[in-house]
């Protein structure tokens, strides 16, 4: 059993974010060439979108 979950669950982000670096290089270069090219308002929005998507998925899982 786990004893840390939030532990567990950066552990698996690190996991997730490292796959793209490590099976195409070159492709995560150029989408970080891209983000960096858009505009904050647009950064920020993806943001929020990801952190509602991540919160209404933790809700979910933990009922």
């Amino acid at each position: 059993m786990i004893e840390h979950p939030i532990i567990a669950a950066i552990a698996l982000v690190m996991i997730f974010e490292g796959l793209l670096p490590f099976i195409a290089p070159k492709v995560w270069k150029n989408m970080l060439l891209q983000l960096a090219q858009m505009e904050d308002i647009h950064l920020r929005i993806f943001g929020a979108t990801m952190m509602v998507a991540g919160a209404i998925t933790f809700k979910y899982i933990q009922s």
